[in-house]
């Protein structure tokens, strides 16, 4: 950690400040992965409300906070209110915004300018692997020495204070959200990105990086059978390349055509290792990329640890898990909350020849049926509905029991 980092502690006059400047309640402003990325749950909460104004009762303004001031030039050229956080009406709104929506931490829009702001972490996935304060190999908040909780004092404070609300995808989830973020505020509307599954509420907005590789593959579908690789991010992940043989791997793309569409983490190490064999068959799709945005064109997920499964339940298409370091993963990187064999409900293979063949299999007559009644078990206990009207839920949830319950305990005081 360099002398950046440290600077921080200059800020926190501004941060008490923050509190002394009074907020409107119906300013809503939403930021993604420290300010970076246009993704995850709050792009599509921030894209509905700004598409749904007329519907809403009490007006609502959603303001899109970013650190990329490409990100700020496409909104606002499509119409939607977006600034950049270091400009003046960015300072302004991150100070007058009254409800503050990210999917990591405060720091997504402004950690030091949030003071009196309601914050609502949507969070980026129903979890299968042990996340935040549950997850022991977490070295900023269960530092090993003395000097690292030292070292590690202010980010903890940037990323886990003040609380807020944490939103979860259902009930069964709630006490696990509960537990990671050690609070009992605990929102179960559903997230607003499986809306995009299950209806047209949601017009999306796709950033250049997209758009291009979305009609490259949009195109190619008419042709051939999309797999979209979606791992998560760990150490051992650089193993990919000890496991496959990738020369062989593309042949075997091409003789069967099908497409073999990667979307890494974005904090993935592998980036530079799938731009040199990107080709004909195989693409990379931008790490910083919102996912769901390729969900739809995709015939079969290929994924390995990652809560994206658990969403692509809802879409009824077939999930291969890719497990070729599940013992390190496990005893290395993270616990599991769930026995995995039970929880992860789709065929498994840990070598290039077992993934060859289960990708074949998915072209068979009825593949999967065996595993329908299991999966539907996992969809119920994941959504606990049908992962339609998330985003309207979570609305009337801020609006009427945090918004309204604040007002009235201010009154009191």
């Amino acid at each position: 950690m360099g002398i950046k980092y440290w600077l921080q502690l200059f800020l926190f006059p501004i941060y008490w400040f923050s509190f002394l400047i009074p907020r409107n309640k119906h300013i809503w402003l939403f930021g993604s992965t420290w300010g970076r990325r246009f993704a995850d749950n709050p792009r599509y909460f921030y894209l509905y409300l700004s598409q749904h104004k007329k519907d809403h009762q009490n007006a609502v303004r959603p303001v899109w906070i970013g650190h990329d001031r490409s990100i700020i030039r496409i909104l606002n050229e499509m119409g939607y209110e977006a600034y950049y956080n270091h400009s003046l009406k960015g300072i302004w709104y991150c100070l007058r915004g009254k409800v503050y929506f990210y999917d990591n931490y405060p720091k997504d829009i402004s950690q030091w300018l949030s003071g009196g702001a309601v914050k609502v972490n949507l969070w980026h996935g129903a979890p299968l692997k042990k996340i935040q304060m549950d997850n022991i190999h977490d070295k900023v908040r269960y530092p090993d020495r003395r000097v690292d909780k030292l070292r590690y004092a202010l980010r903890r404070f940037t990323d886990e204070k003040p609380s807020h609300f944490i939103l979860s995808p259902s009930d069964f989830f709630a006490p696990i959200f509960s537990s990671a973020f050690a609070t009992q505020k605990v929102l179960t509307t559903g997230f607003p990105r499986t809306d995009v599954f299950t209806g047209e509420q949601i017009h999306n907005v796709l950033l250049d990086s997209e758009r291009d590789t979305y009609n490259k593959i949009k195109e190619l579908k008419k042709e051939k059978k999309i797999f979209l690789y979606m791992p998560t991010f760990r150490d051992s992940e650089t193993k990919f390349f000890d496991v496959m043989r990738m020369e062989e791997f593309e042949r075997y793309l091409r003789e069967n055509n099908y497409l073999f569409c990667t979307k890494l983490h974005c904090k993935s190490k592998l980036r530079k290792e799938f731009e040199s064999i990107a080709g004909e068959h195989v693409i990379l799709i931008d790490p910083n990329a919102d996912p769901y945005v390729f969900v739809g064109l995709s015939d079969v997920l290929i994924t390995d640890y990652s809560s994206i499964y658990f969403d692509y339940l809802l879409t009824g298409k077939p999930i291969l898990f890719f497990d070729y370091d599940l013992e390190e993963y496990l005893s290395r990187s993270r616990e599991m909350y769930f026995d995995y064999e039970a929880f992860t409900p789709g065929h498994k293979a840990a070598t290039m020849e077992e993934l060859q063949n289960l990708m074949k299999r998915t072209e068979e007559s009825g593949y999967g049926q065996e595993l329908y009644k299991k999966r539907a078990e996992i969809l119920e206990k994941a959504f606990g509905h049908d992962g339609k009207n998330s985003c309207e839920r979570l609305k009337d949830a801020v609006m009427h029991r945090i918004l309204r319950c604040q007002e009235r305990k201010e009154e009191h005081e």
